[in-house]
């Protein structure tokens, strides 16, 4: 007969409250901190929300009344030095940041909002919000992405759980500062590390994402500092919670990942903020990640100034009951209970408030000219220069330059080395010379170096910047993404196959590759990409795609493909150089090929946007890149009609490519082969052939051809991955077709 018995889940999960002595307790200046803060949210809010209603924010306006004693206490227990990141409903804890930030020491009933530190801090918050040249991201953010990486502020999220993730590399990057740390200064390495911590705040909608449950896991797995802040406000827009989800109280997901947890009404900013005092105390001393789940309520609806029952979805009399537990009146009554301040007093300090603001908010407005009815508009010297709008895509590294090091390969006779052994002596070096360079990805610490041996001994080197992770691509991919965001680290993250970058699709493409243009250029993205085309090793539709033809396509990503393993270390280098996301794509025919190679190639770099021309000639001009460029020289050299050049891109994206000389070779010959061996429908040629096609149209002497595989994806059958990919018969059958359009036929060129 089965025998059943309970499994003890260890992690405890506590639901925190407050009482009379606790307020009693609470010391004067905490509870004028809050008072001051609670307050200038609520009334900047209200403003934003006025200004909503008379069309004057261009997009959402997602306000957080109701909602600024959870920020506000959970802010308050932290250091300056701490960070946080929020999501798309995000005003309430950037603004508690940047107060906390600019006064560490509190916020004074006498001062309130004053100073000219706060005043324009406040100024520049509504400035990013309406969309102004003056905000911090200089209008690019809005009301969904705000940053100020000086305030330890690391950006707000328009994504549901996106920015998660990205939080998860600042808590690494925390915890490694602080091992760094007390290495250099010969401490004991015993008893905790007393890290900074890192708090992510999102909503129960964002509890039920993928990305968030990946962090859960992947924070646990790794003790990171890192606080999970649920601000359960009980709807997803108007879905409630109890819909969605079959546990309700969201604080005992915590618990099923190692995760100690804690359960407040965030409706009362004391009891936020005592558990966060303790969430940051476990933290420091080494214990993990936590999670808070601070139950509150938004009085507006999603978006704009109307409340929710406006819609339909919850009543009047459940938003009544609510707002009779208003986390600004709940401070002040407890502090006029105790004596510390009066109704009037409370009174002033609202009023002295929303004066500030209300200053700042005629300064970016006046009345519109053209309006009967006496409407305000934004001052129009105030909107950023239209000219501006792709600046900070990626840095302003030059083209053609070498970023660093040395350009010439080293000199002397060349010893025979395999391709994949090349890639990790490269990355090898680099981890030796530059402490901020860390490699993650699957298996990547085992296996002898990874599924393909690119990371050989690696692990055994740098144990603690070599990161096996769980199968969780989204969470290791955004703790990539916050690692560079701080500014001291350079992760290479390996993905096994590049299909699997799919499955992180948000983090590759809405937060990596948008991060430094969306912030207005306040941080850069120094992530490299590193993953293999697999196509003809049998690996069928999810395991063989070549990503360029989409990347080429995306905002913000340079893209490097080598065909030798001497250009994979000047490349690799000059990948590492950049402040950029870079996607570094391998190919596995590549691999095991030997090739000889100077000794010291690994301090090779090669210049940035700089092509390499593999075969002169005067006939056609072909273009390819990886494992397709051998092909296309081998099928020219068999040709007695053409007389090809064939250019190695080496670069592949819109503002690395090399357009000098693939221009001038296009301007000789008046003719396009472009050479690749990945499915007609994600082809990067299909890009390419535009763009050349725009640039060079009066050079041409007939269309762009394209060698490129069939519209299908490989399938497993030998036979039809064959069939599926281009070969060195496809670029046969390219040549003649350039003949043929050439007049040309077999061996008859003269």
């Amino acid at each position: 007969m089965p025998q059943e018995t309970p499994l003890d889940v260890s992690t405890p999960v506590t639901v925190l409250t407050t009482d009379q002595r606790d307020w009693d307790e609470a010391d004067e200046t905490l509870l004028e901190s809050m008072l001051v803060q609670t307050h200038a949210i609520r009334i900047f809010e209200e403003a934003v929300l006025s200004l909503a209603g008379e069309g004057l924010v261009h997009g959402p306006a997602h306000s957080s009344i109701g909602q600024e004693g959870a920020a506000v206490g959970s802010v308050l227990a932290l250091r300056t030095a701490d960070g946080v990141n929020g999501t798309h409903r995000g005003h309430h804890q950037f603004l508690a940041k940047g107060f906390s930030y600019l006064r560490p020491e509190g916020m004074s009933l006498v001062d309130g909002i004053k100073g000219d530190d706060l005043g324009e801090f406040t100024r520049r918050t509504l400035s990013e919000i309406l969309g102004l040249k003056d905000g911090f991201s200089g209008g690019r953010g809005g009301s969904m992405h705000l940053q100020w990486m000086e305030a330890g502020a690391l950006g707000t999220n328009a994504i549901v759980g996106g920015g998660v993730p990205l939080a998860a590399g600042n808590a690494w990057a925390q915890r490694q500062d602080a091992v760094v740390t007390r290495h250099e200064e010969g401490a004991e390495e015993v008893g905790p590390l007393d890290t900074g911590v890192t708090v992510t705040y999102f909503g129960d909608g964002a509890s039920n994402i993928g990305s968030t449950l990946e962090t859960f896991n992947l924070a646990s797995a790794w003790d990171l500092p890192l606080c999970f802040f649920l601000e359960n406000n009980r709807y997803a827009v108007s879905t409630l919670v109890d819909d969605v989800t079959g546990e309700s109280h969201l604080a005992a997901r915590g618990p099923g990942f190692g995760i100690r947890s804690w359960q407040v009404d965030g409706m009362d900013p004391l009891a936020v903020y005592l558990a966060q005092r303790e969430a940051v105390e476990h933290m420091r001393a080494g214990g993990g990640p936590t999670l808070i789940e601070a139950q509150t309520y938004r009085f507006f609806h999603q978006n704009g100034p109307f409340p929710g029952s406006a819609f339909g979805y919850r009543s009047k009399e459940e938003e009544t009951q609510w707002r009779h537990r208003d986390p600004v009146d709940r401070v002040a009554s407890e502090m006029i209970r105790r004596g510390l301040i009066t109704e009037e007093q409370n009174s002033d300090l609202a009023q002295r408030i929303r004066e500030v603001i209300e200053e700042i908010v005629a300064g970016v407005t006046e009345k519109d000219p053209d309006s009967e009815r006496g409407a305000r508009r934004i001052v129009p010297a105030l909107w950023p220069d239209a000219e501006g709008v792709d600046a900070h895509l990626r840095s302003d590294a030059p083209l053609g330059e070498v970023l660093a090091g040395s350009e010439e390969p080293p000199e002397g006779e060349g010893t025979e080395r395999r391709f994949v052994d090349v890639i990790a002596d490269t990355l090898g070096h680099r981890m030796a010379q530059d402490p901020g360079v860390v490699v993650l990805g699957e298996d990547v610490h085992r296996l002898k170096g990874g599924t393909n041996g690119a990371t050989r001994g690696l692990a055994a080197e740098h144990p603690d910047r070599v990161l096996g992770t769980p199968i969780s691509e989204n969470a290791f991919t955004g703790l990539a993404g916050g690692l560079a965001m701080t500014g001291r680290y350079r992760p290479v993250v390996e993905f096994m196959y590049s299909d699997f970058m799919w499955v992180a699709a948000d983090q590759v493409f809405n937060q990596i590759g948008k991060a430094r243009h969306m912030f207005g250029g306040q941080s850069s993205m120094p992530v490299v990409l590193r993953s293999k085309v697999a196509m003809g090793a049998g690996y069928g539709s999810q395991h063989s795609m070549d990503p360029v033809g989409i990347f080429a396509t995306s905002p913000g990503w340079r893209i490097v493909a080598p065909s030798t393993a001497e250009d994979y270390a000047g490349l690799m280098n000059t990948a590492l150089d950049l402040d950029d996301p870079v996607l570094v794509v391998e190919h596995v025919d590549l691999y095991g090929a030997k090739s000889s190679v100077p000794a010291g190639v690994e301090e090779h770099r090669l210049p940035l946007g700089r092509a390499a021309v593999r075969r002169p000639g005067s006939d056609v001009t072909v273009l390819s890149y990886l494992n397709m460029v051998a092909e296309a020289v081998a099928v020219a050299e068999e040709r007695q009609d053409l007389d090809a050049e064939v250019i190695d891109l080496r670069w592949l994206d819109r503002a690395s490519l090399d357009w000098e000389t693939v221009s001038e070779s296009v301007r000789r010959t008046n003719n396009v082969l472009i050479v690749e061996q990945g499915p007609a429908g994600t082809s990067y040629g299909a890009w390419l052939a535009d763009e050349i096609q725009r640039r060079l149209f009066d050079h041409l002497d007939q269309p762009i051809q394209r060698v490129t595989g069939r519209e299908a994806s490989p399938s497993i059958s030998k036979v039809l991955e064959g069939a599926a990919n281009a070969d060195r018969e496809s670029v046969r059958a390219g040549f003649d077709t350039i003949a043929h359009q050439l007049g040309l036929s077999g061996e008859d060129r003269d």
